[in-house]
């Protein structure tokens, strides 16, 4: 019983290996996902969509992004990328939104990029500045459409929830966290901060100097105190040698 237990070690080893294997072999679970992965609430932001190709023989050749009009984002601004069109929809709000004291009836909805090519084993990022980021919503769920040249739609539009497993077409989504000690929205101090580092700065500055024009006083002060020294040591020597002199002679 132990020799035919001992035999098949090496089979199990072996259907082991060959699983791990298989495992590693396996497709890679990369998907179209937006980075970084938070923003602070109330703010702007520059956010990236990341998309790889996942297909061996097969390019990716549109991307449509759905942006959410639950809440509503009164700026959304893409970047220009190299070889890609893009294309902005927007829709008319139910309720309109108020942004520097202007009322806004309608709000970007899509944005779409076509024209270029991913290839396969390669990926591109898609840069959107939106704003002013909801104030009372943890995350935004941007859904999106990946077109490859074989007419193949990859839909990433399932919602991630929080404590369960990921889905398997999971939609990007951008956490909303609240704002960092003296932030202004844009990832700089408030305007309030940057008076008291400018006081502190200017303050410090007299601060230095006022000590530097003391270092410089005590020097001149010693100076003349040595200077002075040295000419009474130097009186009384000449002094001594002409008393010394007349010693001699007498």
């Amino acid at each position: 019983m132990n020799a035919m237990r001992l035999r098949r070690l090496p089979v199990l080893a072996g259907l082991t290996a060959g699983g791990l294997v298989l495992l590693a072999a396996g497709p890679a679970f990369a998907h179209v996902s937006v980075q970084p992965g938070q923003a602070e609430k109330g703010g702007y932001s520059t956010i990236n969509f990341k998309v790889p190709n996942e297909r061996d023989k097969a390019s990716t050749v549109k991307l449509e992004v759905t942006v959410p009009t639950d809440h509503p984002l009164a700026s959304v601004m893409p970047q220009p990328v190299p070889g890609w069109d893009v294309k902005v929809t927007k829709t008319k709000l139910a309720k309109p939104i108020e942004m520097d004291g202007e009322k806004i009836n309608e709000a970007v909805s899509k944005v779409t990029w076509t024209g270029g090519k991913i290839e396969p084993g390669t990926f591109q990022q898609f840069p959107l500045s939106v704003g002013q980021l909801p104030e009372n919503a943890d995350q935004l769920v941007f859904k999106a459409l990946q077109t490859y040249d074989n007419k193949e739609v990859v839909r990433w539009i399932e919602e991630p929830k929080e404590g369960a497993a990921e889905p398997e077409n999971p939609a990007p989504v951008l956490k909303l966290v609240a704002p960092a000690a003296g932030s202004d929205g844009h990832g700089a101090p408030a305007a309030d901060d940057k008076g008291k580092n400018a006081k502190n700065a200017t303050s410090g500055d007299s601060e230095t100097a006022a000590g530097a024009d003391d270092d410089g006083d005590s020097s001149d002060t010693t100076a003349r105190v040595l200077g002075i020294a040295g000419i009474v040591i130097g009186a009384a020597g000449v002094a001594f040698g002409v008393v010394a002199s007349r010693r001699r002679s007498a």
